[in-house]
């Protein structure tokens, strides 16, 4: 009965903190850390609250630790300490068991990649389940499209339609937009979900043409609550495909039925991208996922290898956290290189270790912005080719793309006037100053181009 009635005194605290940080944090936030927590015991000053993994120890311990203890502080004046536990699934994590576990996962390593646990794609959504909510890392740099796709999973069709997430490769975006697929699909309500690649799309497109039963594709989506498309942008250029999907769009559109698209870019920044189609794309909800910040690095480090039940020193996970910065993808190479070693050597890698073993990481040469570089992404954005940037034409098309090479030159490089001329060919470098400015003045005001600088930045510096 004692037990009992400090479970409910417990219980009681817990939904306190709970109400409290729903008032300070975001929805994002507290659907993401707070879920599966609760307070386990009390221990003289301290009270133990337990979490679901070591990514959710690290955030709370880190970002919320003072208002948690506020809080509690406030009903329990006794309460001087918090302890974040992680709470053991089964009893099979721990121990010998969990060693085998080590060298289970660890013999998954295949040259240099780890094979994850396989799981067969959903045939009538093509969404892959292993892509949830759950287990989808959040942070700064993804916060809003996270709540957003939350917000969307929650009120299909009539909350941000459709929901446009943008950015760079091996960011999240396919995890993101088929986790909201699966937790609407797993819905009791059963809403009709499908998922497709844009290369997908376009073939299945061309064949319907060619075979004469294109109304057959176009009836199979007619029927669906729920279309998501990633890599939109390679629709660019392919004037019937873009055609078909515009009538899709709006059919489903008129029918409250959500459309979720990726992209490498913003809408108004696709080449060779109908009008009608942009316009449509810019009426919902447009987000940018972007480079993750360093404290969430370091947990995403340290989740995936508390799903593995592997432990790798602090300052190691450190030192990689603080070097690997290109995208996920390339940090869990990165750790994947460092379980390889793990496994080769039977020996947990240590720092100096680590530091040989990451080089090609560490010092990539994406990681430098550089006059070559610059070029190369800004002809690959306007889907140019180099040399058309040095071209003297007065074509708008060349020019803006020239001007916004001259201006990054100079903010990004700090090149002079005289020497961006000289690289264009010789031009008096009155032209570059007065191309600098007027990208500079109007990114002050245009927010199309400020999107457009920004995930140039971001390719210049992420390779």
């Amino acid at each position: 009965m004692q037990y009992c009635h400090l479970f409910m005194e417990n219980s009681e605290i817990w939904k306190s903190v709970l109400a409290q940080m729903q008032l300070h944090i975001s929805k994002a936030n507290f659907a993401t850390w707070f879920q599966n927590t609760e307070i386990i015991s009390k221990e003289d000053e301290k009270m133990i609250i337990s979490v679901p993994n070591a990514f959710s120890k690290e955030w709370l311990k880190n970002k919320y630790y003072k208002l948690i203890l506020k809080t509690i502080h406030d009903t329990d004046n006794s309460v001087k300490e918090l302890e974040f536990v992680i709470k053991p699934q089964s009893l099979k994590n721990f121990n010998a068991v969990k060693e085998v576990k080590v060298l289970e996962e660890i013999e998954k390593i295949d040259a240099g990649q780890l094979k994850f646990d396989e799981f067969k794609i959903n045939k009538e959504t093509n969404l892959n389940p292993r892509y949830t909510f759950e287990n989808f890392v959040v942070g700064s740099f993804n916060e809003l499209a996270y709540a957003a796709g939350l917000a969307v999973s929650e009120n299909v069709g009539n909350t941000y339609n459709p929901l446009f997430i943008y950015g760079g490769v091996g960011l999240g975006k396919t995890h993101l937009i088929q986790a909201i697929g699966n937790k609407v699909s797993d819905n009791p309500k059963k809403k009709k979900v499908r998922y497709i690649s844009s290369e997908k799309f376009v073939s299945s497109i061309v064949s319907g043409i060619r075979n004469h039963n294109i109304d057959i594709f176009k009836a199979s989506l007619s029927s669906i609550d729920l279309l998501i498309i990633d890599d939109i942008q390679f629709l660019a250029g392919k004037d019937k495909t873009q055609e078909e999907f515009f009538h899709t769009f709006n059919s489903l559109y008129e029918k409250n039925k959500q459309i979720i698209l990726s992209s490498d870019k913003p809408p108004n920044a696709i080449p060779e991208l109908e009008e009608r189609l942009r316009s449509r794309f810019e009426g919902g909800m447009i987000v940018d996922v972007s480079l993750p910040d360093y404290e969430t690095r370091l947990a995403i480090l340290k989740t995936k290898l508390q799903e593995k039940n592997i432990s790798l020193p602090d300052d190691v996970l450190e030192y990689v956290a603080s070097n690997v910065k290109k995208n996920i993808r390339e940090l869990e190479g990165a750790l994947n290189s460092l379980l390889i070693c793990y496994k080769t050597n039977n020996a947990v890698p240590d720092l100096e270790t680590t530091k040989k073993l990451l080089k090609n990481f560490v010092f990539s040469p994406f990681n430098v912005a550089n006059y070559k570089k610059i070029i190369e992404i800004v002809a690959k954005f306007y889907n140019l080719e180099e040399k058309n940037l040095f071209n003297p034409t007065r074509r708008k098309e060349i020019v803006r793309p020239r001007q916004i090479a001259m201006f990054l030159l100079r903010e990004e490089l700090k090149y002079s006037f005289p020497a961006i001329a000289r690289k264009f060919g010789g031009k008096d470098h009155t032209t570059v100053i007065y191309a600098h400015k007027k990208i500079f003045q109007e990114s002050q005001e245009n927010n199309k181009l400020t999107e457009e600088l920004n995930v140039i930045k971001q390719r210049v510096y992420s390779g």
